[in-house]
């Protein structure tokens, strides 16, 4: 994110949203991969990760509510988001088969968008984001976004 966003008022509270979502999609994958607990990984997360250093590079502080908010929803309505993200993805790649860490974005947003009042065009470019994060090189982000668009209109059809 460029110098510039913090200089607008609500910049650095915009950064800080769009932290917590990177390190919700990240503590998600962790979780699946770990078998830790929400508790145990949303600890270690605010703890040792959130403006943490790494070999000098500062991570920034994520928005804490909004992290917490978005693993515990992603945790307690998995189902229903994983029946969701199912009907968005073709029917020979069920969620099982994609890569953990877009399950984790799925969820992430999934929770997002059926459990805030965030925009839910918001929701999905900050999530398309995420995943140009993830895959910079890749094709997942126009994959993401597709199906993001078919889960907002799903979860949220009065927005569209």
């Amino acid at each position: 994110m460029s110098g510039g966003q913090t200089a607008r008022p609500g910049g650095r509270n915009r950064q800080m949203k769009s932290a917590a979502r990177l390190y919700a999609v990240q503590a998600l994958f962790q979780m699946e991969q770990s078998g830790q607990t929400a508790e145990q990984v949303i600890a270690e997360f605010l703890e040792h990760r959130f403006g943490a250093d790494y070999d000098g590079l500062e991570m920034i502080d994520g928005d804490a509510p909004h992290f917490r908010k978005l693993v515990e929803d992603a945790v307690n309505y998995q189902a229903q988001i994983d029946q969701m993200t199912d009907r968005a993805l073709v029917a020979k790649w069920p969620i099982a088969r994609i890569d953990p860490t877009l399950r984790g974005l799925f969820r992430a947003a999934g929770a997002e968008l059926i459990q805030s009042a965030t925009p839910p065009k918001v929701v999905i470019n900050e999530f398309v984001d995420v995943a140009r994060a993830f895959f910079p090189d890749g094709k997942e982000p126009k994959f993401v976004n597709a199906v993001l668009d078919h889960m907002a209109r799903e979860a949220r059809p009065e927005s569209f």
